[in-house]
């Protein structure tokens, strides 16, 4: 997951209390729809469930419980469909689809066993027999809070209908067989009273429907949604496809910068030498200067091959470890640079590589943008990770945020800082990239790799 910090125009705060705007605030009357809606939909997937499977269970003597258990199966996987978009739309928690019933053949018995092995289309029926005693309590729960704290609050308005048709002075709190004994509700007192308990009720009403919904958040996610392992198989796959196709643009650079670069002017060296060559005999004086200048284009074909080579791997990376690989990396930036590396041992080479690329970007991104006067590197190991920030003092608005996509939303300097690519870059590794990176405020980057030392 890829993470950065988006910074925008400051909202203005709310002059009324969390407390008090709770009970009016959209969310918690979606929610209390939510609660409302458990009980029906609760009733009717546990007595699909129950039924479904207690008579596959029973009818395992034959050959009909395998495909009745089956379609209990199908029958709780479309409930949960319908309980990830009721979350969607009410809790507003946003939960994948599990992974698809694959059958290993082709056939009805085929895709039978598949949906029998599936442990997601189990914890499916699962949740369809767990929630139903949930959502009693819940429900329960819920409506009493809700309408006692409202039918409270609002007594003062309606007690004299009580007195009209129902011929009784109050809400009547103790009865007895002596009239005189009863206990009504019905002075102005009493009332006032009643109507500051149905107040507290009222507020606390949204904080304990909350906490109720929070319990069915957990649910849904965790027996509705895909299993851990298949999302880390899905993030696996997704990374894998990053690695190659960072892979692939790096073949596509190296081979642009030697078409367009060293192998190019080999090309005119290798005509100017045959040039010479042909002068050798005619104008001596003329061939020497060729070979001169054919000796001087060696030169530069010579630098670009070592510039490409470090682009690829730097030797010193591999030969000294970090430290000195980013204290040389420093001295080809524009604007001074601090690098302070604290690692007790060298990590792994390719979180090595990683880093070293990280830097290399980043610095890059600082020469070219950040008009900054200084910037620092600092790089140590805590926890098992190997932890990579890099400041500058320069203007900021830098990207202004990334997406776990690893896309870059429009800010000032967005265009061309390479900040979506770092971060897809980590992410193959489960690292992480954090941008803070306010107008006027300078620039701070924060990268996280794995040690895998």
């Amino acid at each position: 997951m890829d993470t950065a910090y988006a910074y925008g125009p400051e909202t203005r705060p709310h002059r009324v209390p969390p407390a008090l705007r709770a009970p009016l605030e959209a969310r918690t009357w979606r929610e209390f729809l939510y609660l409302m809606l458990n009980l029906p939909i609760a009733i009717v997937m546990f007595v699909y469930a129950v039924t479904m499977t207690s008579l596959g269970a029973g009818l395992l003597v034959t050959f009909l419980g395998v495909p009745v258990l089956a379609a209990a199966l199908t029958g709780a996987r479309a409930f949960g469909s319908v309980e990830r978009t009721r979350a969607r739309a009410l809790l507003r928690l946003d939960v994948a689809a599990p992974e698809p019933v694959r059958p290993s053949g082709r056939g009805m018995m085929a895709w039978v066993g598949a949906l029998l092995k599936s442990g997601a289309s189990w914890r499916h029926l699962l949740y369809c027999l767990l929630h139903f005693p949930w959502a009693v309590f819940a429900f329960c729960v819920s409506l009493v809070l809700w309408a006692n704290g409202w039918a409270l609050l609002l007594y003062p308005v309606w007690h004299w209908t009580l007195h009209r048709y129902a011929d009784q002075p109050g809400i009547q709190l103790y009865g007895s067989e002596d009239p005189r004994d009863d206990f009504y509700l019905d002075t102005p007192f009493e009332i006032a009273a009643a109507s500051a308990t149905g107040l507290l009720l009222v507020l606390a009403t949204p904080w304990v429907i909350r906490a109720l919904t929070q319990v069915d958040r957990v649910m849904v996610s965790g027996l509705l949604g895909p299993s851990r392992l298949a999302t880390r198989v899905t993030e696996l796959e997704s990374d894998r496809g990053t690695v190659v196709d960072t892979a692939a643009a790096d073949l596509r650079r190296i081979e642009r910068d030697l078409h367009d670069g060293a192998q190019a002017r080999l090309v005119a060296l290798a005509m100017d030498l045959g040039l010479a060559k042909e002068k050798l005999q005619e104008d001596p004086d003329a061939a020497a200067r060729m070979v001169d200048e054919a000796h001087g284009e060696v030169k530069l074909a010579l630098q670009e091959l070592r510039d490409l080579a470090r682009g690829i791997h730097p030797a010193i990376l591999t030969d000294r470890g970090l430290g000195p690989a980013l204290t040389t990396l420093a001295t080809r930036c524009t604007v001074p640079v601090t690098v302070t590396v604290d690692l007790p041992t060298r990590p792994a080479p390719a979180i090595e590589g990683i880093t070293y690329f990280t830097v290399s970007e980043l610095l890059q991104n600082i020469s070219k943008h950040a008009h900054a006067t200084h910037a620092s590197v600092d790089v140590w190991r805590a926890e098992g990770r190997i932890m990579l920030q890099v400041t500058d003092d320069g203007h900021g608005g830098a990207g202004a945020s990334i997406s776990a996509a690893g896309t870059e939303s429009p800010g000032t300097e967005s265009s061309g800082t390479g900040l979506a690519g770092l971060a897809e870059r980590l992410d193959s590794v489960d690292g992480l990239l954090a941008v803070e990176s306010p107008a006027g405020g300078g620039t701070t980057v924060t990268a996280e790799l794995p040690w895998r030392g």
